[in-house]
């Protein structure tokens, strides 16, 4: 049986923000020591019980402490961002993981989110659709961009030499509590690849996530699992 989990994650607004952040994190380190498949980690800026602000920063503290495990971005909200962004820092993601990572996409469910980047009364499914197929595009073809959307045209006469792409799978969040697999590399999605009905190799379904202990339960899972090696081998201070 393979293993993996979801979190937002949730935590008391008057806790201090350092701790919790913390805790997160050895989270997902417990994860990877006791061999879960992978682990998704949510965003939300304006969320004050829901610390994590950005999934990207937040994978990119845990790459180089990992092992194994597969690291999600469940999700980055792709209308609160400029696509040329998410292709650059998901490519430099991608790269630090070497093929450990998860791109998980959704046009977003918190309405003060959207409210703060301005797109509160925008079709974020259609700017979702579109970013995702600009990612894809600047991702597979060669500079100058000249990307004509709706919502952003990404335009550029020179890019890096190696952009990469992502290694691993897509996923795509159809709403707040359902995710869908692409079957495929992002490298062998076509241009524009995904509409309204997304891609034939679509595998469709619900996964359900727990986190490997509980989170009240951290603490003497860490008695039972020891960490050699890492920079906080005390464990969580409370």
């Amino acid at each position: 049986m393979k293993l993996g989990f979801f979190t937002m994650p949730i935590h008391p607004v008057d806790k201090d923000w350092r701790l919790s952040l913390e805790e997160d994190r050895e989270a997902f380190l417990l994860a990877d020591e006791l061999g879960f498949t992978e682990a998704y980690v949510g965003e939300h800026v304006t969320d004050r019980a829901e610390n994590i602000t950005s999934c990207i920063a937040f994978i990119a503290w845990l790459a180089a402490a990992t092992r194994q495990i597969k690291l999600g971005t469940g999700t980055v909200n792709m209308p609160n961002a400029h696509p040329a962004a998410i292709a650059a820092s998901i490519a430099m993601l991608d790269h630090m993981l070497d093929g450990r990572l998860i791109f998980g996409i959704s046009p977003g469910g918190l309405l003060s989110d959207a409210e703060a980047f301005g797109n509160l009364g925008a079709d974020r499914n259609a700017m979702f659709l579109e970013a995702i197929n600009q990612v894809l595009q600047i991702w597979a073809s060669e500079p100058p961009y000249n990307l004509q959307g709706q919502f952003s045209a990404p335009t550029a006469t020179a890019a890096p030499a190696d952009r990469g792409h992502c290694g691993g799978a897509v996923l795509k969040g159809c709403d707040g509590s359902r995710r869908t697999r692409l079957g495929t590399d992002l490298g062998k999605l076509p241009d524009a690849g995904l509409g309204e009905e997304p891609l034939a190799e679509i595998r469709r379904g619900m996964r359900t996530r727990r986190p490997p202990c509980g989170y009240g339960k951290l603490a003497r899972c860490q008695e039972r699992v020891r960490r050699p090696g890492r920079s906080n081998g005390e464990g969580l201070r409370h």
